[in-house]
């Protein structure tokens, strides 16, 4: 293969919307195929005759784990990522690759130990998050296998963003495609022809994550990649200074995949009270479909973020402003439809898990609940991914704390006394309201507003001279920096 054979974004000039569109298209599809390692397990799982409801709440249990997993390689891959991007934009090309094999260095080592961790302690774990009996044994015979393959998981999660960062979107997307298509075809022969059923979905989900991350890095070590992963450049990565650069970004996202895994744990445990195994089968049904239809809005966002960190890397502020209403108008545009979608064919979704006639019909009550303000999402995500894309990660790490622990997470425990059950599903839409307004409010007055008036200037008096960027002026571009001046 040819050096430059494949088409590489230019995110610096040109049309704005086009690139934000070229970026964001393949990484909507991959985060739908990324979701489908787990989705799909779960349809099959849905339909396993005579335990299909039971299991969906043994799988159900098994949620904050990995959301767990998930969040630590977020950690890497969405703290390191926008930083590649920015150096990118600066030219500073070696420091971009730098920060890329530092995070895939992390990810392997935190793999393991998460592995270690979780197979030691599984059953314990499961039993804090309200699983018994049944509920138990089907989260231990489905867990366990999981996280066997923690690192591949982690790699193929981690290293994509950096893909993206180097212009190479239809890469990353190929890289998770055949990974789910894989999923898809294994978990049917798995479940049902070899008779494995929770386990053979375990074994298919493993089986296309070790397929994912060789795909992954198969490209980043190949000729294509402008940054590459090499032993010689990841010793040389391991700086103090810039794992701590990759931590502190990454954190914001880190801190919204864990209050995920807190919030899935609290639900689960509250509706076993209030509800019991029933009402933990339909969270996992609405929690699915909240996956799927969320997965775009996330893949707009991660689209869109390395349009951003390069053009406020390269001090092209014009087009950062653009960048972001295209941003904001694509999330309010997909969650207005959404809404819809669900509002009118709840029933649709419900039968994706399960044909039992009591767990769909219940589920779609607990749908129209919990989806009831989902246009809000998209002020929290847009807000969210101008934040982490220009290093802002004060703002980043309140937003993500705020939605969820401060809002769902007591919510969660407190409607249900007025409401019963479901005032654990009146927790979300009450959430997406109160945080997705703060969110984007606050990223309008303290990013938006500060940007400097013309590109490559400050914001101040020099910007009215044109004179060289004075350092006190210019917006912040360090990952150690709080936000604009």
């Amino acid at each position: 293969m040819k050096q430059n054979t494949i088409r590489q974004i230019d995110y610096g000039s040109g049309s704005l919307f086009k690139a934000v569109m070229l970026a964001a298209g393949p990484m909507v599809f991959a985060q739908i195929l990324s979701l489908l390692y787990n989705i799909v397990d779960r349809m099959y799982i849905g339909r396993i005759p005579g335990q299909g409801a039971s299991a969906l709440a043994g799988i159900g249990l098994c949620f904050p784990v990995i959301s767990l997993i998930t969040a630590f390689a977020n950690l890497y891959g969405s703290g390191g990522a926008p930083l590649a991007a920015m150096e990118n934009g600066r030219g500073n090309h070696e420091e971009a690759r730098l920060y890329m094999n530092a995070s895939f260095v992390l990810t392997v080592l935190t793999g393991i130990v998460l592995t270690v961790v979780g197979e030691l302690f599984a059953r314990p774990i499961l039993t804090l998050f309200g699983a018994d009996g049944s509920s138990l044994q089907t989260g231990i015979a489905y867990l366990q296998p999981v996280l066997a393959g923690t690192v591949f998981s982690m790699v193929a999660l981690t290293m994509n963003p950096y893909i993206n960062a180097q212009g190479f979107p239809l890469i990353g997307m190929m890289t998770v495609l055949i990974g789910a298509l894989s999923n898809i075809v294994l978990d049917p022969v798995f479940i049902f022809a070899a008779g494995w059923g929770i386990q053979g979905a375990a074994a298919a989900t493993v089986i296309s994550q070790i397929v994912s991350s060789l795909f992954v890095l198969r490209f980043l070590t190949g000729p294509n990649a402008t940054q590459t992963l090499s032993v010689t450049w990841m010793k040389a990565s391991l700086a103090a200074d810039r794992i701590m650069r990759i931590l502190s970004l990454g954190t914001a996202t880190f801190i919204m995949q864990v209050t995920n895994s807190l919030v899935q744990a609290v639900a689960n445990s509250t509706l076993a009270v209030y509800g019991g195994d029933l009402y933990i089968s339909v969270m996992t049904i609405v929690a699915s479909v909240r996956q799927i239809m969320e997965t775009p809005l996330s893949g707009v966002g991660d689209g869109a973020s390395p349009v951003l960190s390069f053009n406020y890397g390269a001090m092209k502020y014009r087009r950062l402003r653009s960048a972001i209403a295209i941003l904001t108008g694509l999330c309010i545009g997909y969650s207005l439809m959404i809404w819809g979608m669900i509002l009118l064919f709840p029933a649709f979704f419900t039968r994706l898990f399960s044909s039992d006639e009591v767990l769909c019909q219940t589920a779609v009550t607990g749908l129209h609940v919990y989806f009831f303000a989902f246009v809000f999402q998209a002020l929290q995500f847009s807000g969210q991914t101008v934040f982490k894309s220009l290093g802002k990660r004060s703002q980043a790490i309140f937003f993500s704390l705020f939605r969820k622990v401060i809002l769902v997470v007591p919510l969660t425990l407190l409607l249900p006394r007025e409401f019963g059950v479901l005032g654990v599903f009146a927790a979300e839409p009450v959430s997406n309201v109160i945080g997705g307004i703060a969110c984007y409010v606050t990223m309008y007055f303290t990013v938006w507003r500060k940007l400097p008036v013309r590109d490559g200037t400050c914001r101040n008096a020099c910007a009215d001279s044109q004179v060289p960027v004075h350092d006190d002026c210019l917006i912040p571009v360090s990952a150690d920096d709080d936000g604009p001046a």
